[in-house]
């Protein structure tokens, strides 16, 4: 209630301005016996997820159960490929080819697509993971291999990309319905990249700043970097990482604070549209 509060202060000329964004989180990212965040609690808190496809992390009856339960809560459902790094958790970067990029997204996207397929429930959007989301963003080559993957999979799949990226601009030119992802717990370069995890202030650890850095960079598309310059960054949808200790707490805060300052959480397909967008 605090953050609220502060909040309305710090940013009540917003309130009678509608926006739409859209809230996310990487789900599903547990394997075998091994689990790995709250899921469930998550998945009541926003409006999209992206489920691991099982080279980062999950299996099949784990993709099997998350799938079922976006379809229950009508949310945004997407693919989440990763490089096959198990014991890394894609997070490793690993150098591939355009060719191996372009298979990499096709095999997951595949995957996912035939349980949601047997839920009778559509795949919505793909977001790539970690170490594969990082380099494809900013690797042109790796970009248009990952985007042609993706159209010629299904050219009305929504693309999810670091906001203002090459990969986000490529896609555009290429015709594909293209979500600028935004970050509410990490911080920025003056680039616009995120500050590698590996930097002691790769993280956005103060819950007010986080909540007034999300409704400006939803409000003003803007956002303040590490060295504190303000730089430039449109935002469709949000990111909570779901296996942040913190990440069901902080997603209903973004939510409350994104609410009260008159911005509406919708999935993507509600508002977004082609991709001139």
């Amino acid at each position: 209630m605090g953050a609220s509060i502060f909040l309305s202060f710090r940013i009540s000329c917003y309130h009678f301005n509608m926006d739409c964004v859209d809230l996310n989180s990487d789900m599903g990212e547990g394997f075998g016996v091994y689990s790995l965040g709250d899921d469930t609690a998550i998945m009541e808190c926003v409006s999209s997820v992206n489920l691991a496809c099982g080279w980062h992390a999950s299996d099949p009856l784990i993709m099997q159960e998350r799938v079922s339960l976006a379809k229950k809560l009508n949310l945004g459902l997407g693919a989440h490929p990763g490089y096959p790094d198990l014991l890394g958790f894609g997070r490793r970067a690993l150098n591939i080819s355009p060719k191996e990029a372009k298979t990499y997204t096709l095999y997951q996207v595949g995957a996912l697509f035939a349980f949601a397929k047997a839920a009778q429930t559509p795949l919505e959007h793909v977001k790539l993971h970690g170490s594969f989301y990082n380099q494809a963003g900013y690797d042109l080559k790796l970009a248009r291999a990952v985007l042609e993957g993706v159209q010629e999979f299904d050219p009305d799949l929504i693309v999810l990309a670091p906001s203002l990226s090459p990969m986000a601009k490529l896609g555009q030119e290429l015709g594909l319905k293209i979500a600028h992802e935004v970050f509410a717990d990490r911080h920025y370069l003056d680039d616009g990249r995120l500050v590698p995890r590996s930097h002691p202030q790769a993280f956005v650890t103060d819950l007010q700043e986080a909540l007034i850095r999300v409704v400006l960079m939803v409000k003003e598309h803007k956002v303040q970097a590490i060295s504190g310059k303000e730089i430039e960054i449109k935002a469709d949808t949000i990111c909570v990482h779901g296996d942040n200790p913190q990440a069901v707490w902080l997603a209903m805060q973004i939510k409350e604070a994104l609410l009260h300052n008159g911005v509406q959480i919708k999935p993507l397909r509600a508002f977004l549209k082609g991709g001139t967008h």
